[in-house]
């Protein structure tokens, strides 16, 4: 769900679907008596999962409070597009919404641009912010130390497996790979043994974003057990990393030896809706590095009804590089609803938020949203215990989890990113060179904030 580049490219006009050119003009204008809430909606038309949770508490909204409105401004795009959009959006008071739905990570760039409120006011006096996790409360606060939103569920990731072409492939259909050999080793046993199924999708390039930097890179990096991303001793970037270099190389392999997607497929910013709509639930993919989310498409409510899922698909842990210890990595992340600075209903907007984070409407967003709970009641709830086969499992990867700095250039390093990994993928450069690039591009955004390792 992912930035500085991305957000000034000529091409963000042209990819916005249309719902979201018109979300542009629906949140012009405001009244005293309407909150305005900006959110992504999927690419996919038939993923209505997030449509019809807001609906709901929209109807809520209006019969608690009479004579006052929500309306919804669905952006119908994908992430880069999307943050592009409502950071459009925020710049004036003409158009900000009063409720903006936030990646975590964009949080204090969003900040520095002047772009969100805190609600520290608000969160002093309302009981239920004692039922977030202390990582959930964190993960919504600033390096100024204000809080600016409230985490409607977090994530993990880990690797879905088809077990029905692993059986094909007489691979175990209890799979649970220790290393990133084993992981290649079954691809390529994939690939010979049933042709014509994708063996192995790891998110890369530009145009996934931050689902490749997050869900594909720092996924294999923070698996190295070397140097990670951001050295918090120093407070530097880490450049001259041989775990960076040996992650592009993991991706390097993959699409040199064809075990991926074709390499169109792979680059498709919406390649995300594909594998939970397609490929997977079509059995034209064996093994998918993603998070604990792909589940909502499948429910009965979702975009995607599959009600055979939980059987023939199957869940194991992203192992480290060479099975080093702690054995396994997950990297965690999560949205938050905040307020735009420029909102002229904040009142109004934090009544919204109160609303959407009744214990009732909790439970019910983390369980359609196959989201993992921040909130103590709803992770002692039995409705979120029983809500999807494998929530214990993705629950369990938290203690191995990892989380991306939320700095104000994250988001133009994690476009470096993308770039380092779209030309590995594509063949243009080696992992060396591509690393060398991103070490260059790392020291032209972050200046003297680098700490090279090379």
């Amino acid at each position: 769900m992912r930035p500085t580049a991305p957000l000034i490219l000529a091409a963000a006009a042209t990819v916005l679907a249309a719902g979201s050119l018109t979300a542009c003009s629906s949140g012009s204008g405001s009244s005293p008596d309407t909150v305005k809430i900006a959110y992504q909606r999927s690419t996919n038309n038939k993923v209505l999962v997030m449509d019809n949770y807001l609906e709901a508490v929209k109807k809520d909204f209006e019969k608690a409070n009479p004579g006052k409105k929500v309306k919804l401004i669905p952006i119908q795009a994908d992430e880069n597009a999307y943050y592009t959009k409502i950071q459009q959006m925020m710049r004036s008071s003409k158009t900000a919404p009063d409720l903006v739905y936030e990646d975590t990570f964009l949080i204090n760039s969003d900040i520095k641009s002047g772009y969100l409120a805190p609600i520290d006011k608000y969160l002093a006096k309302w009981p239920s912010w004692d039922q977030f996790l202390p990582t959930a409360k964190t993960a919504a606060k600033a390096q100024d130390g204000k809080t600016y939103g409230v985490p409607d569920g977090t994530d993990t990731r880990g690797i879905w497996f088809n077990k029905e072409i692993f059986k094909k492939a007489g691979l175990p259909v209890d799979w649970q790979p220790k290393s990133w050999a084993e992981i290649l080793d079954a691809a390529r046993t994939i690939k010979q043994k049933v042709p014509g199924t994708i063996p192995l999708n790891i998110y890369t390039g530009k145009g996934p974003g931050e689902a490749a930097v997050m869900q594909g890179f720092e996924m294999l990096l923070y698996g190295t057990g070397t140097d990670p991303l951001y050295d918090t001793a120093s407070r530097k970037w880490v450049a001259g990393s041989k775990g960076f270099k040996d992650s592009l190389g993991f991706v390097n392999t993959v699409f040199s030896e064809k075990l991926g997607p074709q390499q169109s497929d792979a680059l498709d910013p919406n390649v995300g809706t594909q594998v939970q709509t397609d490929w997977l639930p079509n059995g034209k993919l064996a093994i998918d590095i993603d998070g604990s989310w792909m589940g909502n498409q499948w429910l009965p409510t979702g975009g995607k009804p599959w009600p055979e899922w939980s059987t023939v698909l199957g869940q194991t842990a992203m192992p480290t590089q060479n099975g080093q210890a702690p054995g396994k990595v997950s990297m965690s992340g999560g949205w938050i609803y905040s307020i735009p600075a420029k909102s002229k209903n904040q009142d109004l907007a934090w009544k919204m938020i109160e609303q959407l984070q009744t214990k009732e409407n909790a439970v019910k967003w983390t369980v359609q949203g196959a989201q993992i709970a921040v909130r103590k009641d709803v992770a002692a709830d039995p409705g979120y215990l029983k809500s999807s086969p494998g929530v214990d499992f993705f629950t369990g990867l938290v203690q191995y989890t990892h989380y991306r700095p939320a700095l104000p250039v994250y988001p133009q390093i994690s476009t470096a990113i993308g770039e380092a990994m779209e030309a590995v993928t594509t063949g243009d450069a080696k992992p060396d060179g591509a690393a060398k690039t991103y070490d260059d591009a790392l020291k032209t955004i972050a200046g003297d904030a680098v700490v090279n390792k090379g």
